[in-house]
């Protein structure tokens, strides 16, 4: 029996068909091209419908960048134009018939998910993946079962309050994805520039607009004090947000994934000392900090999870 599912980001869709026991079988990749509303829901309903005809498929998962509101079938997606409350389990049930069973859910959900089926936390039932890119979001599995709150938001913590004062500039996407975001990082760096008259390294030579993470990485690696400070502040951050989710959920693993992760990769040891520093002592030692095992395809297995569940009468 062979599943479907679809990664949707907020440039490009990725599909797969797997087996059950998750052995990946076909995989496309399609750029958004501009697409928004309805343009990209029917994307996603031709491109799963190419897959079903091909593999002979009967159910269908679906990941998306944003909260997906399981009362209404709804998904709002602040990167895809149109999406504010944007019907797509109807519309999908529409387009692929009632002969296939779709699931949708968030990609945070989909990221443990994932890594739970195939990759670095195979067979956890309490795990956290911890996406660190564009955003901060974390996917939250606990006794087996996702976490998803009251309004289907649990695991926004790009939200999560670790300094002081408030800053205005937080309402937009939080504290912690503020700073230790992808942008977030070159944010921190832009401050610290202007704060310092005395800097001459390369950001003060650099066209603020054409700063990136990975510009701030490869900084760090040649001594640049800007990019060192910055780092630094991310890793205590990133220390923080494991401790506060250490002490609320005392998971057995947790997964660091998404752009950052990465080159961030290389300080999992420094985050999980500074976790230690806040954490609740008992549980800190219980988890284990890994780095993705799918990469960027932790969400397009996710998806592929999601599918097979929903065939299986299995919620998540």
């Amino acid at each position: 029996m062979t599943f479907v599912g679809a990664d949707l980001g907020g440039t490009k869709l990725a599909v797969a068909a797997f087996t059950d026991d998750g052995e990946l079988i076909s995989r496309e990749a399609i750029p958004l091209a501009g697409r928004q509303g309805a343009a990209v829901g029917a994307l996603i309903g031709e491109s799963l419908q190419r897959l079903i005809d091909e593999h002979q498929s009967k159910a269908a998962g679906v990941c998306v960048p944003g909260i997906y509101r399981t009362d209404g079938g709804t998904v709002w997606a602040p990167n895809i134009g149109g999406w504010d409350d944007y019907p797509l389990l109807e519309e999908l049930r529409a387009s692929l018939g009632p002969h296939v069973r779709v699931t949708i859910d968030s990609d945070r959900a989909a990221y443990i998910l994932g890594e739970t089926w195939r990759g670095a936390a195979r067979g956890s039932r309490d795990a956290i993946f911890l996406a660190i890119g564009t955003g901060i979001g974390a996917g939250i599995l606990s006794g087996g079962s996702v976490v998803r709150g009251h309004g289907d938001v649990a695991g926004a913590i790009g939200w999560l309050a670790l300094d002081r004062p408030f800053m205005p500039r937080y309402v937009q996407h939080g504290c912690l994805e503020d700073q230790a975001s992808g942008p977030g990082l070159v944010r921190v760096a832009l401050d610290l520039v202007h704060a310092d008259a005395s800097y001459d390294g390369a950001f003060a030579r650099k066209n603020p607009d054409d700063l990136n993470a990975g510009d701030i990485f490869g900084a760090h690696e040649r001594g640049d004090k800007i990019a060192i400070a910055v780092i630094d502040n991310a890793i205590e951050l990133w220390g923080m947000a494991v401790a506060n989710l250490v002490s609320l959920f005392n998971p057995e693993i947790i997964v660091f994934g998404g752009g950052v992760f990465g080159p961030g990769a290389k300080f999992i040891d420094r985050i999980h000392t500074e976790a230690r520093r806040w954490a609740q002592p008992i549980a800190i030692e219980q988890v284990r900090l890994v780095v993705s095992a799918l990469g960027t395809d932790a969400g397009l297995f996710g998806a592929g999870r999601l599918a097979m569940l929903a065939n299986q009468g299995t919620s998540t």
